[in-house]
């Protein structure tokens, strides 16, 4: 018998991948917080199946997503990441990535990990909706305005609340699935 799922990845194997093991599982892993700023930022604009399928080349462009290594990007770096057809070929989004990586190690000092961080804007514990149709999820929310603001004024790009609010999706800080999905009740709720 076929699982029930959110509707979104239906007819997709990579999306429909990504779905029943990643989207909505907690983490407080900085490197994967930070994967997610990159692929979040590059999907702005574009369908998420456009990221995944370029998921492997941002991993290689990207240094597999050390920010310490990605901060260290010069501009003769960044120029042969734009001729790289493996990843979204954007240069704000590009240099916003290499700027990114660079308060992404701020705020790991000053926090002790970014992890620590981001998830205090939802009391260190996720936030389980309880949709039950596609139409009622949110674009943003009260904690993605506010943790998109606090972004942007350390100095973050390309972290407008919908995008913000999709990394939270994205990680766990909220369970967006809808009740009638096998994962609504399999995601766990306090990691």
């Amino acid at each position: 018998m076929e699982k029930k799922r959110c509707p979104w990845p239906t007819g997709n194997d990579l999306m429909t991948a990504y779905h029943d093991a990643e989207w909505g599982v907690p983490t407080h892993d900085d490197r994967k917080h930070f994967e997610f700023l990159i692929l979040e930022a590059a999907q702005a604009g574009l369908s998420w199946l456009t990221v995944l399928k370029k998921r492997e080349g941002y991993r290689k462009a990207f240094a597999g997503f050390d920010p310490r290594k990605v901060a260290k990007f010069d501009a003769k770096k960044i120029a042969q990441l734009l001729k790289n057809p493996e990843i979204i070929r954007n240069r704000l989004k590009v240099e916003a990535a290499v700027n990114n990586a660079k308060r992404f190690l701020e705020v790991q000092k000053e926090f002790g990990g970014f992890s620590a961080y981001c998830w205090g804007f939802v009391g260190n514990k996720p936030i389980v909706n309880k949709w039950k149709d596609l139409s009622q999820l949110p674009a943003t929310s009260p904690e993605s305005d506010a943790w998109s603001k606090d972004l942007k004024k350390r100095g973050f790009k390309f972290v407008g609340s919908t995008v913000i609010y999709a990394h939270m999706q994205a990680t766990g800080m909220v369970n967006d699935h809808l009740t009638t999905c096998f994962r609504y009740r399999q995601v766990p709720r306090n990691p």
